[in-house]
């Protein structure tokens, strides 16, 4: 990874952890992503831009499998997704073959920005929700 990209992910998880996770999560129509912890086993909920596609729900990790919720995806992939306001139960795959520049065109649009700007290493993951 370049020390731009290092740098950008550095910048970007520091914000995010300090804060914008703990303010969007708690807005009740912001879409989070809940993960099991990889080594705690705690819920980790992170806020998360995609859209919901029949039973399925698509997003765009903006730092691939740099991530946290995508090492722990590949730990447990069994997640849940709050979608306006409403607890989904899923199971999560991490397509690695997925184009995430064509992906990110059908997500919305606000969204789609900052991870493009941000992001290195995109990876698209979908949720398979569950009824």
């Amino acid at each position: 990874m370049s020390r731009l990209a290092d740098l950008r992910f550095r910048a970007a998880t520091t914000f995010q952890r300090r804060v914008g996770n703990p303010v969007l999560r708690r807005i009740p129509l912001q879409t989070v992503l809940e993960t099991t912890g990889r080594v705690s086993g705690v819920p980790r909920r992170t806020p998360v831009g995609g859209r919901r596609v029949g039973d399925s729900f698509w997003l765009v990790s903006e730092f691939g499998e740099r991530s946290q919720y995508v090492r722990n995806i590949k730990a447990d992939p069994r997640v849940r997704v709050r979608i306006r306001g409403r607890w989904h139960t899923g199971t999560a795959h991490l397509l690695r073959d997925d184009d995430p520049i064509a992906r990110l065109r059908s997500l919305p649009r606000f969204n789609s920005a900052a991870v493009r700007v941000l992001g290195t290493g995109l990876l698209t993951v979908r949720v398979d929700l569950d009824g």
